[in-house]
């Protein structure tokens, strides 16, 4: 049983008496359900595309996993990298307001500097990138070695837990999904994880020879057999819900599984996910995953006619951390 929920904080207080049409009524009914879903017994997966770790959504994503909003991930390599970038280097972050403005040649001076923009947010190589290869680097040897096989985020769990970077903190570690997730052992899918700087750093080392054999690191095909085995496992009761930032391979690649396990497995006792939302600002034209309405799903056996469905149409960086803020009623 469940005791009486606390008051609303003043953010949940201040969303309900202003948000109340269009996106925002939707953000409302959004994080209504989720919290219903959630409180019913089910499990949530949230997926990560674009650059939200940069944007520092562990300000506000790190509290959802501590508190068991949160039962698993799907994010590109860039935000499960950014996040451990932005804990170990953050003082050597450098913003730009004017990014717009940046001439060609203004950019290349950033460039000569080792400072990689991201919309207003440069990060820097040295201590951020560079910092990270090197304690990662020594994990891929060592497994290597041992002739032992791991997920990117695998390896990424071990570094932080090995209290390596732990002298380079420069945010409140609180404050990092990354370290929160860790902790609660979260299981996280990184689909593509090749397309990120790690990836990239990854392959020059197996080029080098520095790793001997390049399944060191498992990727894609073994990721969506491991996501197979998980959904079919807790996807009872309540089921799973669905809440995705952005589009792409974060999304397309877990919210896959379903269609596989009823079309390829012949599994088809496995519900559909039990709810979805998507926060984008992709818009709805000529093929785009991004900008898909949510009933389209159902044409691909990924949600249900009866599967709660959200599409708040608006920036991530601004809606989800009020809707976490609602979520967890502050």
């Amino acid at each position: 049983m469940f005791g009486p929920m606390p008051p609303p904080g003043p953010i949940s207080d201040f969303l309900r008496h202003h948000y109340r049409h269009f996106n925002a009524a939707t953000l409302i009914d959004a994080a209504d359900a989720y919290v219903k879903h959630v409180d019913l017994g089910g499990r949530m997966m949230i997926t990560l595309a674009g650059a939200m770790s940069t944007a520092e959504l562990g300000l506000s994503l790190a509290e959802m996993i501590r508190r068991d909003k949160v039962q698993a991930i799907t994010c590109t390599g860039a935000n499960l990298e950014e996040d451990i970038f932005n804990l170990v280097a953050h003082d050597y972050y450098e913003r730009v307001p004017h990014y717009r403005d940046l001439t060609p040649h203004e950019e290349k001076a950033l460039l000569d500097r080792h400072m990689n923009r991201v919309t207003d947010t440069c990060i820097p190589e040295m201590e951020a990138m560079r910092r990270l290869e090197g304690a990662v680097l020594e994990e891929w040897v060592a497994a290597d070695k041992a002739g032992e096989c791991y997920f990117p985020h695998e390896f990424f769990y071990r570094v932080l837990r090995s209290g390596k970077l732990k002298k380079f903190h420069q945010i409140d570690p609180k404050d990092s999904w990354m370290l929160a997730a860790c902790e609660k052992n979260l299981p996280i899918w990184v689909p593509g994880w090749e397309d990120s700087t790690l990836g990239n750093m990854y392959s020059g080392h197996c080029i080098s020879g520095d790793v001997k054999n390049v399944h060191t690191v498992r990727t894609g095909i073994e990721y969506m057999m491991t996501l197979a085995d998980w959904y079919t496992t807790n996807s009872g009761g309540n089921g799973i819900g669905f809440f995705q930032i952005g589009g792409g391979i974060a999304g397309d690649f877990p919210i896959c599984v379903v269609p596989m396990l009823h079309q390829d497995l012949q599994r088809n006792d496995i519900p559909v996910w039990a709810y979805f939302c998507q926060i984008s600002d992709s818009t709805t034209s000529y093929g785009s995953y991004s900008g898909a309405v949510p009933n389209e799903k159902i044409t691909w056996g990924k949600l249900g006619i009866d599967t709660p469905k959200y599409i708040i149409e608006s920036d991530a960086s601004i809606v989800a951390p009020l809707m976490f803020a609602m979520i967890l009623n502050e």
